[in-house]
């Protein structure tokens, strides 16, 4: 079993900048890639970006390429989602995830992750 657990979100303006960060207890964090997601209201939830195991790859969603990124300290357990520039549009509740497989890539952008945070509200407004 792995527990995760997102930092508390909070309100930005447009154009600002936040981290979020997820805590993992339990099995090993470093065999697990991870993955966030986010869930706007009346939407469907959809991945945001990727990053393997050792956090040596990444991969991010079309819609916060070059404004998000993701990151890992394994020896903190940890994973990170440093969001810049962000618009009214990323307003949503935001999860992190875990996944042992291989294709990680692939599960990430199904939602076919192990282990889910409650998940944390951002809310950007305008």
């Amino acid at each position: 079993q792995v527990q995760l657990v997102e930092s508390v979100g909070g309100l930005v303006q447009t154009g600002g900048s936040l981290r979020l960060s997820c805590a993992a207890s339990g099995r090993a964090f470093s065999s697990y890639a991870m993955g966030w997601f986010r869930q706007a209201p009346g939407k469907e939830r959809e991945s945001v970006a990727a990053i393997s195991w050792s956090g040596g790859s990444t991969d991010y969603a079309d819609s916060v390429k070059g404004r998000f990124t993701i990151s890992r300290d394994n020896a903190k357990n940890t994973v990170y989602l440093q969001m810049n520039s962000l618009k009214p549009e990323d307003t949503a509740v935001y999860y992190c995830a875990a996944t042992g497989s291989y294709y990680y890539s692939d599960y990430v952008r199904a939602g076919k992750m192990d282990y889910w945070g409650k998940g944390t509200l951002v809310t950007v407004s305008s």
